[in-house]
C-alpha cells in the first residue's frame, strides 16, 4: 500500500471516530488487505499526521483510549462563541468528590464523606457514574462490603490527559480550587462560606477535545 494512501485511510478514521483510536484498532482495517501496513507504518503515519498540525487550529492528541483530533487549546475563546449549548454547571460538593475519588482512589463513599464532612447525596455519584468517568473498582472488606471507586479511561479522555501520572502530586493541592486548572475546569467562583455552599454553581469550562460528545 501506498503511503499516501495510507496515510488518507488513517485520517479518515480519525476524523470519522466517535471515540480515540488505537493503533491495533487501526490495524485491523487491513486485515483483509493483501499487503497490510505494519504496526510501524501505521505509527509513522501518525507521526507525519501529528507533524502536519504543528501551528494548525487543531491536533492530533494522544489520550488514555488512543488518538483523536480536536481543536486546539488556544483557539477555544473563539469556537466557544459558536456554542449553542452552555458548558455544564457542577456543584462544589460535586467537584470535591471527584477530586478525593481520582486521588485516593481506590475509595469508598464512606471514606469520602469522612474527608469532607458532610454527607454525600446520590445524585452525585449517579452522574458520575452516567458519564462513566468512575466505575466500581472492589468491595472493601467491611460489613457490608461498600463499594470501592476509581477513575476510568473516558475520565483521562474527557481531561485530555493519558494517565493520572500528568496531574501535579496531592501535596501540591491545596483547595479544591487549586485542582481545577490542572483538570481544566476553568476558573472556579469563590463561593460563600454559608448554609447553600453545597449547592453553589461553578462553571466548568473544559476544551472541546476534552469531550468526546462536544469535539465534532
Amino acid at each position: 500500500m501506498e503511503t499516501k494512501q495510507l496515510k488518507n485511510i488513517i485520517e479518515a478514521a480519525l476524523l470519522a471516530a466517535e471515540t480515540p483510536l488505537t493503533v491495533e484498532q487501526m490495524m485491523r482495517m487491513f486485515e483483509e488487505t493483501p499487503e497490510p501496513p505494519s504496526k510501524d507504518d501505521v505509527k509513522e503515519i501518525i507521526a507525519v499526521i501529528e507533524e502536519e498540525c504543528v501551528d494548525k487550529g487543531y491536533e492530533l492528541k494522544k489520550v488514555a483510549s488512543g488518538f483523536r483530533f480536536q481543536t486546539h487549546p488556544d483557539i477555544q475563546p473563539w469556537l466557544s462563541k459558536l456554542r449553542v449549548e452552555r458548558p455544564p454547571r457542577y456543584s462544589r460538593a460535586f467537584l470535591e468528590t471527584l477530586s478525593l475519588i481520582v486521588y485516593r482512589q481506590p475509595i469508598t463513599r464512606a471514606e469520602i464523606e469522612d474527608v469532607r464532612g458532610v454527607s454525600i447525596s446520590s445524585s452525585i455519584f449517579k452522574v458520575l457514574l452516567e458519564r462513566e468517568w468512575i466505575k466500581i473498582v472492589g468491595y472493601k472488606e467491611l460489613p457490608g462490603k461498600p463499594a470501592m471507586y476509581g477513575t476510568t479511561r473516558k475520565f483521562l479522555d474527557y481531561f485530555n490527559i493519558k494517565s493520572l501520572a500528568e496531574l501535579p502530586p496531592l501535596a501540591e493541592i491545596r483547595e479544591i480550587d487549586d485542582m481545577h486548572p490542572e483538570l481544566e475546569f476553568g476558573e472556579l467562583k469563590d463561593v460563600e462560606k454559608s448554609s447553600e455552599e453545597e449547592q453553589a454553581p461553578v462553571q466548568l469550562e473544559v476544551i472541546d477535545g476534552g469531550a468526546s460528545e462536544t469535539r465534532h
